[in-house]
């Protein structure tokens, strides 16, 4: 029996009928409905005609959560007095409950992916609703796309409505105005706030430090636990903590210890039965709950009783290393759209109360909305996913954001090593057999030639390992996690059994044993078909970037070039090879951290890695000199070296040698007295006057390498070479001959100035303007400054004695106006020397005046 008392309170009822017109006229729509307000329950069966007056169809209804999958589809079975798998269905990767009555089936965004791509018709589906589009899921992005292609090319007819709890729905309409090109897609909107929630501040005390990576401050999660129980002391109903992730749920779940509430741990891979308790509410007369979850409560649950909520501002994203091929895990301040969505859990049932714990002066510097996965994750999935429907750049297809260009070179660096896309990035055949097996290519990559190696029970075993990384206790070997979860009992290892038979059932024909052998593949250590040996094979296939070899002062190096460490303690320490699974490296750590790895042995590591391996000369400057030498390398670990001697490529001994003069600069080569002076009086010219005289800076130097320092620098071999260049003569090579200006060098920027005394003093141009330091007397009836190149030089009147006595660049002027108070200082300390009164007029002199006058 329908549960019309149920429906009835649910505030988008009464948007319904607008939804209905609105897919009647323009067969598309975006609905914006707040959270708690029924859009994934009640509208799926409206579409359906499973309630009210509408044309029965079959709706198709995508979720981004398996949790969430389950969840609605027993809420809306529940609403009609059903069990699941009558007229409401539900399938999730590798579990299924339709039957001929179904009528609405909830599916992961996923699974509507796989689906589009083996029949992109969609045969017999009438509707599909996207639901909860504003969280940017990946999938879910790529899923609208290819549905906007096949309602534009290949069935008009098909309804698609795009749901979303936030205020983002304008540009949904937008993205959607491709459908009919009649304008954007109807926004239909639905008023009602579910039972409203009230929202308390409670800022965690000073000193808490920001979160970075995957590790929070302990600080905050003792406040985050002193709310819940003061919300428990303060509220009626059960409590929802959201916290950034598993281990935090953890660490908090001990903080509640002794706690008159019963407290559960809500995730992702949390047990199905822990799920199921969840989500099935207080049975009357029970205990109070605390359920403790990650982000997976944000959206598409209703957890019974809850009446508060606890949020710690704090969510996950993904982070990827495309350089390297490591993924990794940020901890965000929570958007502004995704508070909104948790702080709708608290009112479903009832008015609620929400404490979130941050200042409320830092919600204005919170982003809207949450990072898009297109902009932030592996987009290697998504590139295969493109190219198998027939736009390897993804420029055709209706998305939000493009993807990002160094993303997808990645990525088809990536797909083109397995062999799913050719040379143009579009799939090939076997691109398409991967894209089928709902894995990530890399895993896909591990299962076909896994398979064809090892067998293809084995193969799926150590796949279903690698797609759910298996939980912590279980150690960092992989064999031996392996082992653990074949014996396990836990909610893991049901999990991974389901999977494990999934995917031996995906190989198929190519679970055959090759015929090639385990010789001419894999090599000694998977020959011997050990676990160990089998565990490390079908990893380095899914990850030959993460193949590892051991570093002689400590750690590992990553044929991708980033440095790897294993936890103190653990047994693959003294291992001289691994294929790491899983590694994460922070913004703060130099080196990766290996959270789970497998033995494997060096041929074997070759072997999964052979695209990655080249041989040739490598020629570079290391350590102040040229290093040249025959390298066998695996990217970025060397298997063998040889050193080349006289033997190197010219071009790239020269292209070494240049190297080291940009690093170290043109001290390199041999600087004498005169050619540092000719190098300074040039620059002066190049800054005074421009071309055609010379920059002589370093860089610009370096860049006319060719024109100055050959034939000298094709016949150096080392740095010793370069420090017998003449820099001096080479650099005269610069001088603008072909004009005829060299001539005019010494006329423009004399080494040389004569003074008044008939001495010819040499003129300093290192500090970029001349400077001339000649004894004052040398300079009596001088009355002008000297000039060079038009600039007048700063003059240094040095004292009798050679000291500095004042410094000038208007001669004139210091007769008039400098010279009497320096007069007055130096005759007293030098009497034997002229000092005139009327400098300006006076004969200039070396000597002292008793001289001058035998001179007369």
């Amino acid at each position: 029996m329908i549960r019309n008392d149920a429906l009835d309170l649910l505030p988008v009822r009464h948007a319904v009928p607008e939804l209905l017109t609105a897919l009647a006229e323009r067969g598309t729509a975006v609905l914006h409905a707040p959270p708690g307000t029924g859009k994934t329950t009640l509208v799926p069966l409206a579409l359906a005609g499973l309630i009210g007056d509408g044309p029965r169809r079959r709706v198709l209804v995508a979720e981004p959560r398996r949790m969430a999958v389950r969840a609605a589809a027993r809420r809306m079975a529940w609403l009609l007095g059903e069990e699941v798998g009558g007229a409401v269905g539900f399938s999730v990767r590798g579990e299924r409950r339709v039957g001929p009555a179904t009528r609405v089936e909830v599916v992961t965004t996923g699974l509507l992916l796989q689906r589009l791509q083996r029949d992109p018709e969609l045969a017999g589906v009438d509707v599909v609703l996207l639901d909860e589009c504003h969280e940017r899921h990946l999938d879910a992005d790529t899923a609208l796309a290819f549905l906007v292609d096949v309602r534009a090319a290949l069935r008009p007819e098909l309804k698609l409505i795009a749901a979303s709890a936030t205020s983002d729905a304008e540009a949904w309409a937008e993205l959607l105005t491709v459908v009919d090109g009649s304008g954007p897609a109807p926004i239909v909107r639905s008023e009602g706030e579910g039972h409203g929630y009230a929202v308390r501040f409670a800022p965690p005390p000073a000193g808490i430090r920001p979160a970075h990576g995957t590790w929070v401050d302990p600080a905050l999660l003792r406040h985050v636990a002193a709310t819940v129980r003061l919300a428990l002391e303060r509220h009626e109903g059960d409590v929802l903590c959201f916290l950034p992730g598993t281990g935090e749920i953890a660490r908090t779940a001990g903080l509640l210890a002794g706690l008159d509430a019963e407290v559960l741990q809500l995730h992702g891979r949390a047990p199905a039965a822990v799920q199921d308790v969840v989500l099935r509410g207080t049975e009357p007369g029970g205990r109070r709950r605390v359920v403790l979850s990650t982000s997976v409560a944000e959206s598409s649950l209703t957890v019974p009783g809850v009446r508060i909520v606890v949020d710690s501002g704090l969510a996950r994203e993904p982070r990827m290393d495309h350089a390297r091929g490591l993924g990794s895990l940020a901890t965000v301040p929570v958007s502004v759209a995704a508070a909104t969505q948790r702080s709708g859990r608290s009112m479903r049932e009832a008015f609620g109360t929400v404490y979130r714990c941050w200042a409320e002066a830092e919600d204005g510097s919170r982003t809207r909305f949450p990072s898009p996965e297109i902009r932030i994750a592996d987009l290697t999935d998504f590139a295969l996913r493109v190219a198998c429907w027939g736009d390897p750049t993804a420029e055709g297809l209706a998305l939000l954001d493009a993807p990002p260009a160094g993303a997808m070179a990645a990525a088809r660096s990536v797909l083109a090593a397995v062999g799913a896309v050719d040379e143009d990035g579009r799939a090939t055949e076997r691109g398409g057999r991967l894209a089928r097996l709902g894995l990530h290519p890399r895993l896909g990559r591990a299962l076909l030639d896994g398979a064809a190696e090892v067998g293809v029970r084995r193969a799926a075993e150590v796949v279903a390992l690698l797609s759910e990384e298996p939980p912590r206790e279980y150690g960092d070997d992989l064999a031996a996690a392996w082992r653990s979860a074949r014996r396990g009992v836990d909610g893991y290892g049901a999990r991974w059994k389901a999977e494990a038979r999934r995917l031996e059932r995906s190989a198929g024909e190519a679970a055959a044993e090759p015929e090639r052998g385990a010789g001419s593949g894999a090599g000694s250590g998977a020959g011997a078909r050990g676990e160990d040996a089998v565990a490390g094979l079908v990893t380095a296939l899914a990850f030959p970037e993460r193949v590892a070899r051991a570093r002689e002062q400590g750690g590992y190096l990553m044929v991708s070039g980033s440095g790897a460490r294993l936890a103190e303690g653990s047994g693959l320490r003294s291992t001289p090879w691994l294929a790491v699974a899983v590694a994460d490296r922070t913004a703060r750590d130099a080196t990766a951290r290996v959270r789970l790895a497998a033995v494997v042995d060096e041929g074997t590591a070759r072997w999964a890695a052979d695209h990655l391996r080249a041989t040739g000369e490598e020629v570079h400057w290391e350590d102040g000199d040229v290093v040249a030498r025959s390298v066998d390398r695996l990217g970025a670990v060397e298997l063998t070296v040889r050193p080349l001697g006289s033997g190197a490529e010219p071009a790239l001994v020269r292209e070494a040698l240049l190297d080291g003069l940009r690093r170290e600069g043109l001290g390199l080569l041999r600087w004498s007295r005169d050619a540092v002076e000719l190098r300074e009086r040039l620059a002066f010219l190049y800054g005074e006057v421009g071309e055609p005289w010379p920059d002589v800076a370093d860089g610009a130097l370096v860049d006319r390498a060719g024109e100055w320092l050959e034939p000298e620098l094709s016949r150096a071999s080392r740095r010793a070479d370069l420090g017998r260049i003449d820099a001096g003569a080479a650099l005269r090579r610069l001088l603008p001959w072909a004009t005829g200006e060299a001539g005019r060098l010494d006329e423009l920027a004399p080494e040389r100035i004569e003074v008044p005394s008939g001495s010819r003093i040499r003129v300093d141009y290192g500090g970029g303007r001349p400077v001339l330091s000649v004894k004052l007397q040398e300079m009596f009836g001088l009355a002008e400054t000297p000039r060079v190149a038009g600039v007048p030089v700063l003059v240094h009147l040095l004292s009798p004695a050679g000291r500095p006595a004042a410094v000038t660049a208007d001669l004139a002027s210091f007769w008039r106006e400098g010279y009497r108070a320096v007069r007055a200082e130096l005759r007293g300390r030098y009497p034997r020397h002229p000092w005139p009164e009327d400098p300006s007029a006076a004969e200039p002199t070396r000597h002292t005046s008793a001289r001058l006058r035998r001179e007369r």
